[in-house]
Formats: C-alpha cells, sequence, structure tokens
C-alpha cells in the first residue's frame, strides 16, 4: 500500500506545475488584454479572475522580479519574470517529478 503513495503523491506535484503553468499563461494573456484595454478590468467576473490569478502568482514572480531586477538592466518596462517562472516549471522542476515516478516504478 505504501508503494502507491509516493508515486501518487508525485504525479500530483506534477499535475499542480502543469496547473500552474497553465494559470501561469492566462495570467500573462490577461495583463496583455489589460494593458491593451481589449478587456474592461472593472467588470465583475474579469475583476474576480484578475484577483485570483494575481493571488496565485505574484507570491512566485515576486522573488523572480527582485532578481532580476539585480541582473538585468532597466528593459523598458518589460517584465521577464513569468518567463523565467516558465522556464524554471518546464526545464527543471517538471521533468524532475516525471523522472521521480519513473524511478520510483509509478510509469507514468
Amino acid at each position: 500500500m505504501n508503494t502507491f503513495i509516493l508515486p501518487a503523491m508525485l504525479r500530483l506535484v506534477d499535475t499542480i506545475i502543469a496547473l500552474y503553468v497553465w494559470t501561469l499563461i492566462a495570467y500573462v494573456a490577461m495583463s496583455w488584454l489589460i494593458n491593451f484595454r481589449i478587456i474592461n478590468p472593472y467588470q465583475p467576473l474579469v475583476r474576480l479572475l484578475w484577483n485570483g490569478l494575481v493571488a496565485a502568482h505574484e507570491p512566485f514572480l515576486l522573488p523572480i522580479r527582485r532578481l532580476l531586477y539585480r541582473i538585468l538592466p532597466d528593459m523598458g518596462g518589460i517584465d521577464f519574470s513569468p518567463l523565467v517562472a516558465l522556464l524554471l516549471a518546464n526545464l527543471f522542476v517538471g521533468p524532475l517529478a516525471k523522472d521521480l515516478i519513473l524511478f520510483v516504478g509509478g510509469g507514468f
């Protein structure tokens, strides 16, 4: 019974990472739509979605943003922190979780 818990937990982590990536893409797309005035941020549904995405992603993006502002020169208001977060999730954390699932023997 205990042999099934670890692969299930690792699959859960992989699913959470995939959900984070998709919601991060939605966060970036919605920020562009708001900045280009395609959608109105004062509509209740848009405001609800935007506040939820901000609450989910800003705690992770803020440390990346602080680090990038120390490393990169001023890029004219372009925020690269979502790109770095996507790269970290897709290149390091996601494959690591999948390799651990295969190593434990849970398959995929």
